[in-house]
């Protein structure tokens, strides 16, 4: 029995259905799984990259024991850090946070040959500390003084629209309040992209990411994003609409695109300029502490600059002054897919990390039921995603849970 069988955490509300398909597809249907990068060799797309796969394994969500200290109260010297320690934690109540239940999507029990292909004590990306009892203030950090070292650094995947969701995981990792608002701290949390489309909110989730950066950087830490491929398409959405682009699959527009991804008209509706001008300021990628924060798992970044800088200047400039086909053409190249799945995926990773630092990859973008081939299950069960994916040679960390095909939306702490 794994951890995440004993203490699944909290179960997620459900949003409603999701909308198919999963991938990003490009028009008329075709799924978007790019050819090998040209230098590498040909990498098993079709094979399974379950652990044991490549080095390729789950970073468990270790849950705390009930009427036990968990790891983090130990203290921020200890390598895992601080928030203090609460004894007898019990995963809350979905009562406990402002979103509506609907039932649950979370703590999948999985298969027994699945479990039995992870390795029996395998690291963990420790997921925060425990809350508080219900009803007392939580306030984990105090202000950070003169020379003090940052907070924690966490990373969320995918949220496609699902706020409930997203609200439950950053209330379970104590990351918000009850009613929403920023309770970390000077902790810092990084979004890995693709705040929109499939789920039914995302400009509330917009709005929430935006509210946090403002909260949080009051409380002396820092809630920052990244830009998504879905984000460079709802944009292009509302810029061009309908404006045909040239795409190898024939003539094509963002609209149709968007639509064709899971884009929400009542999203599209209420996007305002604010959120424009926010969504278009974001960068395509960062360095946090010897982690390199991508959206896509793709060596595309590598095509708009040779430093961080350049990448995101290069986004941006091209997003404040380049036509329709060029903004198009951004798109499709950040999402592609699967670069560091395979043979030739540590080489690609490596690649990257050459070019803009780190030691690691940390990314969104594919779900990770679809890196680790177990999409489909006999018994028509969820996917079974215990935590964070880790492969390419432990180069390499997927973040994108598939919440849109009820699978977990992912919020991790990395390590430090």
């Amino acid at each position: 029995m794994t951890p995440e069988d004993r203490f699944p955490g909290p179960e997620h509300p459900d949003s409603g259905p999701r909308h198919q398909p999963d991938l990003d597809v490009l028009p008329y249907g075709t799924y978007y799984e790019p050819e090998p990068a040209s230098g590498y060799s040909e990498a098993p797309y079709e094979a399974e990259t379950y652990s044991g796969y490549g080095g390729a394994r789950y970073l468990e969500q270790h849950w705390p024991v009930p009427g036990t200290e968990h790891g983090p109260g130990a203290g921020a010297g200890d390598g895992h850090g601080g928030h203090g320690g609460h004894q007898g934690y019990e995963p809350p109540a979905l009562s406990d946070h402002p979103a509506t239940a609907h039932g649950g999507n979370g703590g999948h029990q999985g298969h027994p040959e699945q479990r039995e292909r992870q390795s029996d004590d395998p690291p963990t990306i420790e997921l925060g500390p425990p809350l508080a009892e219900p009803g007392l203030p939580y306030h984990p950090y105090p202000a950070p003084g003169p020379g003090e070292p940052p907070g924690p650094l966490y990373v969320v995947g995918d949220v496609h629209g699902y706020l409930d969701e997203l609200l439950a995981a950053l209330r379970h990792q104590g990351l918000v309040d009850a009613d929403g608002h920023w309770s970390a701290g000077r902790s810092r949390i990084w979004f890995l992209g693709d705040f929109t489309d499939r789920g039914p909110d995302g400009i509330g989730v917009i709005d929430l990411v935006m509210q946090l950066a403002a909260e949080a950087a009051a409380a002396g830490g820092y809630c920052r994003a990244l830009m998504g491929n879905h984000e460079l398409l709802f944009l292009g959405a509302a810029r061009y609409g309908d404006e045909p682009v040239q795409s190898t699959a024939g003539t094509a527009s963002f609209l149709a695109a968007w639509r064709l991804n899971g884009g929400q008209q009542h999203d599209l509706e209420r996007l305002e300029t604010h959120h424009i001008s926010w969504l278009s300021r974001l960068p395509a990628i960062a360095l946090e502490d010897d982690h390199l924060l991508l959206h896509s798992d793709t060596t595309a970044y590598l095509e708009y600059g040779e430093s961080i800088a350049e990448v995101n200047d290069a986004v941006h400039d091209l997003l404040a002054d380049e036509g329709v086909d060029e903004w198009w053409d951004c798109f499709r190249r950040f999402t592609k897919r699967f670069a560091f799945r395979g043979d030739a995926g540590p080489t690609a990773v490596r690649e990257l990390l050459a070019s803009y630092g780190g030691a690691r990859v940390v990314h969104g973008h594919s779900p990770i039921p679809y890196l680790t081939g177990a999409v489909h299950s006999d018994d028509g069960m969820p996917p079974h995603i215990p935590g964070p994916y880790v492969y390419a040679d432990d180069l390499a960390v997927a973040m994108d849970g598939g919440v849109t095909m009820d699978g977990r939306l992912l919020v991790a702490r990395l390590p430090i």
